[in-house]
């Protein structure tokens, strides 16, 4: 491509790259003159223009952006995922509705540095998303790319992109009780949670913090995933809800997080259906590490042990004001609080 000013003259068939005032309107950069165009421009007495003109082997900026957002999401419907029309070298891809961004990410870094005009801005992987909401856009910085660059980042990224829908439609949430503890306080939260992944919370039960009557409650439950919030922290993979989950014939897959707020969380499954034993953060709607695990598990995607892990790069959660130990104690305190 070839960009910077030209004689007015020589203009036709050039992209405008600099918006001209013309008689109180403004042609705007990015068209392409036309000899009317260029007409105007003479009669108000501009002499010179700044154009892009495209070479043989280039492909305009709106067709570049459209041919690599169609190369990232072939088949939008089955990706869970919008593309909006090209615009300015522009193309929005956004959520056909609530679920979590899956990516390739590797591929997605490659596509970046094929040429700087190329360039796929997303939100980070796993990000739960709600209907509507922008999982990346595609910019063509120029006015126009190489098509053999264009080609190489339409390979890198084919199909790399989609959006992982709830595949749970119930969830049962159990809460247990202690004298003087917090009662049901938090499943507004939980239950705003199951709302904003396209689940209902079809059950909340509540019963005594203890190992039997959690173990019943539990074998009971009817939703496709369950829950535990317990009134008293769960501070061992041996404690009360672990225990009762074992207990009801369920597994623990995973007891802790390197997230915080979130630390408290764990991780298993009763039968094929999937189990979270929520941290006590959970009561606040503040981002925290249950988030993480919940989106990704409501969408059916697997969490192992590793995929936990890796949480704690970028898993030091904003303060929250419900946490009843801060961080920065007083001298002497412990340095995590419950939950």
């Amino acid at each position: 491509m070839k960009f910077g000013p030209v004689p007015i003259g020589e203009a036709e068939g050039a992209i405008l790259a600099h918006s001209v005032s013309l008689n109180g309107k403004r042609m705007r950069k990015g068209v392409v003159l036309t000899a009317p165009d260029i007409a105007a421009l003479s009669a108000a007495g501009v002499q010179q223009v700044t154009v892009a003109r495209l070479d043989p082997g280039d492909i305009h900026e709106d067709a570049a952006a459209g041919a690599l957002a169609t190369a990232l999401v072939p088949d939008p419907a089955s990706a869970g995922l919008r593309l909006s029309q090209p615009f300015t070298g522009r193309v929005n891809i956004t959520a056909d509705g609530p679920g979590v961004v899956v990516m390739d990410k590797d591929r997605l870094v490659a596509l970046n540095g094929v040429d700087p005009m190329i360039t796929l801005a997303t939100v980070p992987p796993y990000q739960q998303m709600a209907e509507g909401g922008m999982v990346g856009t595609v910019k063509i910085i120029s006015y126009g790319v190489a098509r053999a660059d264009l080609d190489r980042a339409c390979d890198l990224g084919a199909g790399a992109l989609r959006l992982a829908r709830p595949v749970c439609r119930t969830a049962s949430l159990i809460i247990t009780d202690i004298p003087g503890g917090p009662g049901d306080k938090g499943r507004e939260a939980i239950e705003a949670r199951v709302t904003m992944l396209g689940m209902t919370l079809a059950e909340c039960r509540q019963v005594p913090h203890r190992e039997a009557a959690l173990a019943e409650a539990i074998a009971a439950a009817k939703g496709d995933l369950l829950m535990v919030l317990t009134g008293s922290a769960t501070s061992d993979a041996y404690d009360v809800a672990p225990q009762a989950l074992r207990r009801a014939g369920g597994k623990v897959e995973r007891f802790g997080m390197p997230v915080d707020p979130g630390n408290l969380l764990f991780l298993g499954t009763l039968g094929e259906r999937p189990f979270i034993g929520l941290p006590g953060c959970a009561r606040s709607p503040a981002l925290n590490g249950a988030d993480w695990v919940l989106s990704r598990v409501a969408c059916g995607l697997p969490v192992s042990g590793d995929d936990i892990a890796a949480m704690g790069v970028g898993g030091l959660l904003k303060e929250i004001p419900t946490r009843p130990m801060p961080r920065a104690g007083r001298k002497g305190a412990r340095g995590s609080s419950p939950g």
